[in-house]
Order: structure tokens, then C-alpha cells, then sequence
């Protein structure tokens, strides 16, 4: 036996499909429909909308990789069984054809030649009477013809078959075998059904003799249908049981993903309560497992942290307290006192030298000692969050004057000339007066202070939503740990450096909460013999937000500041903010 190349199913040769137009060969166009162009837009905008689903959820990655999985295992064991199923069940059908082919083909020719025919017409009823008959035999065969052979000597008879469409199946490469090579050859073809389509089958050919006609060829046909059903059978079964199972697999592990990220997600939910201040937040345990565990240990961790908050919130009353009570207490000796040393002062012209000095600096140490209570009794006025603004509509310009004037002496006396730039248009908005001229005067005074007698700069600068005024000195500058304590209590960059102002340490952090108290913001930037500058920026109206600054925190016009970029360890930056502010330092004891 043989097996012959040939097409089982078969196919209709390639070409232009119904309904289709030909076009002219020409020049391509570019024209593109803008329906193409949104609907690529729609595809995209899914697909990222997919991958940052993706990359957000856990849940989803979970279940999609287990999905993806199991649909790789399920069609790979699904593609075997069809393989195993379709190789055994077509190749036993095959041989069983094959069989009954041999045994109809050895039938036919004992047929033809225990008869006795002496004319063609005998032959013919002869050849006729067994293919017709081939249904009674029990054969599987579907139809069958005869095929004289190329080299036959006899009287020729018409060809019989039960389906002349079925010759045409009959390729030349298979008369060639059966006629040349003689024995059994079959090929599989394509079998048209009565539907009008094709199944798959076998032809099979073999050598006969029929008396007076001489040689010919024996071809029956098998068909496939039957087997090609129950694969198909098979398949769809394997394939209502494969996406079951994938289905069933997804629910599962998205009912298994969400039940053990579950105390996750209630973890996540409760730390961002603690973050906003429920301090008795707690998460709900339940049985004895890994789980249980976790939510142990983060309702024992949330306990010792409110534990610890509360302790510290305490301690920050009783200190808050304490200041305000002490200055308040301060209050009374100090003014005894005062009233003494100033008249000791009056009279000091007629002590000896040595008295007189003592007088004047007794005089000036209670100044700077009544300033600094004042300042204590101010940063606890804001501890106790009873600061407020007494706000009304003020040009900044007519402010930095006023502070201009109260410094100008001191200004002199250290050799730095205070230069001003303001624009014409009024600077006007909703500030504390009193405050404002606080801030700017700490910081017109702390440029003095280390300006080493440089000239100071003041630029004053206003915009749709908001005012600034910029301080900027060419002194001994500070680096980036400075910057960043700048606006700390009692914080002094060098304390070796003596106070020739009599500051009291407090005076850049009470300018941060009048800042704070106007919703604007105070940046401070310094750079090692360069200089420092420090920026005030306030919104226009109470309560409004600065959307765009109307100054920058360094001058691009200032020498030092942009001819060259600054490295990390030379200029230093800070900005302070309403947002970012949670407690400059702890305070002196």
C-alpha cells in the first residue's frame, strides 16, 4: 500500500473575494478616516487605562496571571488530546478502509475472472453487476469506479461507477502507481456531501482484469465524515470544559486574592485614618491565622503610637503652658525691675567709670530681656492657636518703607546701604499690617546683621493673585543645613558669631507663623561668601490661594546667583509653607 500526497479538505484557489472591486494601479493616496484616527485613539486610551489598572491592583495581576496560565496549560493539553485523538481514531479508521478495500478488490477480481464473457457487452454487464452491487456486500465504500489503464489490450468498455463526479477526485499520480507499480495505493481527497461542501476521505486503487476488456483499475472511496464529527464533537466539548474551567479558575482566585488582601486593604484604610488623626482607629480581627496575626500587630502598633502622640501632645501643653505662664509671670518683676534700672541708668553720670558701665549694661540686657519675653509670649499666643489677623487692604510698598526707616540708622551704622526696588503700580492686598512689618523687619534685619557691610536689596514685586517682597544681602551667606534651621527657635548658624542687633533667636521663627497666619509662604535660600535672600510671598485677598508667584527666590540679575550652577555643598534652600510646616524645633527649655 501507498499513501499518495494529496488534500483532504481542500480549498477554493486564492483570489479576490466576492463583492470586491479592482483598482487601477495609480499613485497611493494619503487620506485617512477620521474614524480610524479616533477609534486608535479609543484603543490607546484603553490601553493605558488597562496598564495602570495593571500596575494599581494586585487583584488584577493575580487573576490575570493565573487566568493567562491556565489557559496556556488548558490549550496545551487541549491541542495534545486533540492531536492523540485525531491521529488514532483517523489512522485506525484508515486501516479498517484499507482492509475492506483489500477484501473488495480480491472479491472483484475472483468475480471477473470466474465469468465467462466473449463480447463487450457481456464484459460490461458483468463489471456493472458487481459495482452496483457493492452496497450488498457489507463494503463501508461510498462509491466506486472503473478506470481503463493506459496499456490495457482488450475490447474497451464504457467505464462504470457508482458517482461519475468521483473520477474527477482520481489524480494522475495515483493511476501512474496503481497502473505501473500494480498492489494497493490510496490517497486522501476531499468527498463533496449533498449540502454542497466537502469531507474528508480516502480513494483507494487497485489492478483488476476483466475478461475480453482486458486491464483496468478498481478505485473505491471512503469517506471521513463520521470521525471528522465526533472530533468535532470532541473539540467543542473540550472547549465548553476548557473555558469553564478558566472561568471557574478566574472566579476562584479572584475570590481567593480578595479574601487574603482584604486585611491589606483594611490596613491601608486604617493608616490613612491615623494619618488623619484618628487615633483610635483599629483594625477588626478575626481567627487564629497569619492574617489574625497582622492585624494584632498593627492594632498593638496603632495603640503605642496613640500611646506615644498622646504623651507627646501632653508634654507639649505642659510646655506651652509653662512658657506662657512664666512670661506672664515675668511680667510684674520685670517692670520692678526696669523701673529701677532706669532710674539707675538716669543717675549714671555720677558713678565712677566702673559703676557707670555696669548702669549701661544693665539697661541694655533688660531691653533685649523684655524683647525676648515679648517674643515668648507671642510664639505661645500661636502654640495656643490665638494668634489672629486684624486684616485690612494695605499698599506692601507703604509697608517696606515704614521698615526701611525704623532700620535706616541701623543700616548706616553697619555700612549697608539698603537699595529698593518697587514697581509704580500699587502693591495692594488683605494683610496684619502689624505682622507684616514684623516679618520684614526680621528679615531687613537679619541681612544687616550679616550683610558685612554689603549693600542690601529689597525688590517688592505683585501679580493677579499675589505680593512679594524679596530680602537678599551679599554677606557671609549659609549653606544648605542652614537653610534648612533657618526658621528653627533659638537656631544660630554660628555660635561663635556675636549678635551686635541683640536678637533674641526667635525673630525668623515668628515671621513663619505670621506668614502661616496670611496662608502665604517664606522661602530662604544662602550661598557660602555669596550671600542670602530671603522671599515673602502673601495672597492678595485673605484666604485666597498664590497660584503663580510674582518673584522667584533667586535673582538671576543678582551677581553669584546664576554664573555658574550651585553645587549641593556650596548654596542651600528652604522653603516654608503652610503645607510642609510641621514644627520648626523643640523649643529651648
Amino acid at each position: 500500500m501507498t499513501d499518495l500526497p494529496g488534500d483532504v479538505g481542500g480549498s477554493p484557489p486564492a483570489g479576490p473575494r466576492a463583492g470586491a472591486v479592482a483598482h487601477p494601479a495609480g499613485p497611493a493616496t494619503t487620506y485617512r478616516p477620521r474614524s480610524r484616527t479616533g477609534l486608535r485613539r479609543r484603543v490607546r486610551r484603553k490601553m493605558l487605562m488597562l496598564l495602570r489598572r495593571w500596575r494599581s491592583s494586585l487583584t488584577v495581576r493575580v487573576v490575570a496571571s493565573t487566568v493567562l496560565g491556565g489557559l496556556i496549560a488548558l490549550g496545551v493539553i487541549g491541542g495534545v488530546l486533540s492531536s492523540q485523538i485525531r491521529s488514532g481514531l483517523y489512522d485506525e479508521r484508515v486501516t479498517q478502509m484499507l482492509e475492506d478495500a483489500a477484501l473488495q478488490s480480491e472479491n472483484a477480481r475472483a468475480t471477473f475472472e470466474g465469468a465467462t464473457a466473449s463480447t463487450a457487452q457481456q464484459a460490461q454487464e458483468i463489471a456493472n453487476s458487481w459495482l452496483y452491487g457493492l452496497p450488498t456486500t457489507g463494503s463501508d465504500a461510498v462509491g466506486a469506479t472503473l478506470r481503463r489503464s493506459p496499456d490495457a489490450v482488450g475490447v474497451p468498455i464504457i467505464e462504470p461507477g457508482t458517482d461519475v463526479g468521483l473520477r474527477e477526485l482520481i489524480t494522475p499520480d495515483l493511476r501512474r502507481a496503481v497502473a505501473g507499480e500494480g498492489g494497493q495505493h490510496w490517497q486522501p481527497v476531499a468527498l463533496p456531501t449533498q449540502t454542497g461542501g466537502n469531507a474528508p476521505g480516502i480513494v483507494v486503487g487497485s489492478p483488476v482484469t476483466l475478461p475480453v476488456a482486458g486491464d483496468y483499475e478498481l478505485y473505491l472511496f471512503y469517506s471521513l465524515e463520521p470521525e471528522e464529527e465526533t472530533i468535532s464533537l470532541v473539540l467543542r466539548v473540550l472547549a465548553v470544559g476548557a473555558v469553564a474551567i478558566v472561568v471557574l479558575l478566574g472566579v476562584m482566585t479572584w475570590g481567593i486574592t480578595r479574601w487574603v488582601l482584604q486585611p491589606v486593604t483594611d490596613a491601608v484604610l486604617a493608616a490613612e485614618r491615623l494619618a488623619e488623626g484618628q487615633l483610635d482607629e483599629r483594625m477588626d480581627v478575626r481567627g487564629r491565622d497569619e492574617l489574625a496575626l497582622l492585624g494584632q500587630s498593627f492594632n498593638e502598633m496603632a495603640a503605642s503610637l496613640q500611646r506615644q502622640i498622646e504623651r507627646m501632645e501632653e508634654l507639649s501643653r505642659v510646655q506651652q503652658r509653662f512658657v506662657s505662664d512664666v512670661s506672664h509671670e515675668l511680667r510684674t518683676p520685670l517692670t520692678t525691675i526696669r523701673m529701677a534700672g532706669e532710674m539707675i541708668h538716669d543717675a549714671r553720670d555720677s558713678f565712677d567709670p566702673t559703676v557707670r558701665r555696669s548702669a549701661e549694661l544693665l539697661h541694655a540686657q533688660l531691653d533685649r530681656f523684655e524683647s525676648m519675653l515679648g517674643d515668648l509670649l507671642e510664639i505661645s499666643r500661636f502654640d495656643a492657636g490665638a494668634a489672629v489677623l486684624e486684616v485690612e487692604e494695605r499698599d506692601l510698598r507703604d509697608l517696606v518703607q515704614r521698615v526701611i526707616d525704623m532700620t535706616e540708622i541701623l543700616a548706616e551704622a553697619k555700612g549697608s546701604p539698603i537699595r529698593v526696588d518697587a514697581p509704580e503700580e500699587p502693591c495692594t492686598a488683605d494683610v496684619d499690617p502689624r505682622r507684616v512689618e514684623r516679618v520684614v523687619r526680621n528679615l531687613l534685619t537679619n541681612a544687616i546683621e550679616h550683610g558685612d557691610g554689603r549693600p542690601i536689596d529689597i525688590t517688592v514685586a505683585v501679580n493677579a493673585t499675589a505680593v512679594a517682597v524679596r530680602v537678599r544681602d551679599h554677606g557671609v551667606g549659609m549653606d544648605a543645613e542652614t537653610a534648612r534651621h533657618v526658621f528653627d527657635r533659638f537656631w544660630r548658624a554660628d555660635p561663635a558669631r556675636a549678635r551686635t542687633t541683640g536678637g533674641t533667636g526667635l525673630g525668623l521663627a515668628i515671621a513663619l507663623e505670621d506668614t502661616r497666619l496670611h496662608g502665604g509662604t517664606l522661602e530662604a535660600w544662602g550661598r557660602r561668601d555669596v550671600g542670602a535672600a530671603f522671599l515673602l510671598t502673601l495672597p492678595r485677598r485673605a484666604g485666597a490661594a498664590v497660584v503663580t508667584p510674582p518673584l522667584d527666590l533667586q535673582d538671576p540679575r543678582q551677581e553669584g546667583t546664576a554664573t555658574a550652577p550651585l553645587g549641593p555643598a556650596e548654596e542651600g534652600a528652604s522653603r516654608q509653607d503652610p503645607a510642609s510646616v510641621t514644627r520648626m524645633a523643640e523649643e529651648a527649655g
